[in-house]
């Protein structure tokens, strides 16, 4: 039989990490499993200049091996694997990893969201170098910049509105000839004279060696492909939470899938916590992910303070 962990954290990143900085220091000993992703969407970001206390901004992977090496300072035990399966309908929690069984009175899962991507060469080539999936973490690096954004919704059209803040032009792709989003968002896209569109076309390539020179685009009508020239390409067709091993474990949201949490971070399993963007979909964040695994360590640490009592309340259910 393994030996039964107090905690064990599934997935790294702001929210991983900064669980186990939080247990750890709680005399927890827990341990985290890193995923396919270690550090999670930040390892494809470049400069971070939204992060407090780096005026000067951070490297994205650089931020996730210092919060690394603080986890790892109190004790967190890291492995690098991710976890294949899991089973919260029993007590204690029994997780798998490279087919090797670990079990836990607690869980936080932190596991993330992935950004839904085109799925050009290019595109994954150039990621950190003018091809970004969040506006509002890169928009800055983009100052008097032409920009485009693919997507037709309202991650698309926000994203675009907020980069004109600070861009030269943005020119919105969108597979259709009209758009999917809400009414307000749309009139205020069509209103801002720095947006333009590129309508019923499909980004079909990314140029540029070192960075984003341009896109290729084909008109899905006539089959057509032109260039646009640009300094950066925003990916906005949405993103998935990773939560494909806990589908009949705990509850989903029916449509996107997100952990669905009560009283911050708390799932609909006793014992089963969540931080970050697989229950995030609002913000999406570092900072927030990392308050969250914040809050999540707490929450875990004041809930086996009484775990005894927990498991004595279900053995009575049982007996009843």
């Amino acid at each position: 039989m393994p030996e039964t962990k107090n905690l064990i954290i599934i997935g790294s990143g702001p929210a991983g990490y900064t669980a186990g900085i939080y247990a750890s220091r709680a005399q927890l000993k827990p341990i985290l499993f890193t995923g396919e992703e270690p550090g999670g969407q930040l390892t494809w970001t470049t400069e971070v200049e939204n992060y407090p206390g780096f005026p000067e901004g951070v490297q994205g992977p650089k931020l996730m091996q210092e919060f690394r090496k603080q986890a790892e300072k109190f004790g967190t035990e890291i492995i690098d694997a991710k976890v294949d399966k899991v089973d919260f309908r029993v007590r204690p929690f029994k997780v798998w990893s490279a087919d090797k069984e670990y079990q836990s009175r607690a869980i936080i899962i932190a596991t993330g969201a992935s950004a839904n991507w085109i799925g050009l060469p290019n595109e994954t080539r150039l990621k950190g170098h003018g091809v970004s999936s969040c506006a509002t973490c890169d928009g800055f690096f983009f100052k008097d910049k032409d920009v485009v954004v693919v997507g037709g919704g309202d991650v698309a059209l926000e994203d675009a509105n907020f980069l004109t803040k600070v861009t030269k032009s943005v020119k919105i792709i969108h597979r259709r000839d009209c758009l999917r989003g809400s009414e307000f968002l749309q009139k205020r896209a069509r209103e801002n004279k720095k947006i333009s569109f590129v309508w019923n076309s499909e980004v079909v390539d990314v140029l540029g060696e070192k960075k984003v020179s341009g896109v290729r685009v084909k008109n899905n009508q006539t089959n057509e492909e032109s260039d646009i020239a640009c300094d950066g390409m925003f990916v906005a067709i949405g993103h998935h939470p990773n939560t494909e091993i806990f589908k009949g474990q705990i509850e989903l949201e029916d449509k996107a899938g997100y952990i669905v949490v009560h009283d911050d971070t708390r799932t609909t399993v006793e014992g089963v916590f969540a931080a970050g963007d697989v229950a995030d979909f609002k913000y999406r964040q570092a900072v927030t992910a990392a308050g969250m695994g914040c809050e999540a360590a707490i929450d875990v640490e004041k809930w086996l303070e009484n775990y005894e009592k927990v498991i004595a309340k279900e053995a009575d259910k049982k007996n009843c």
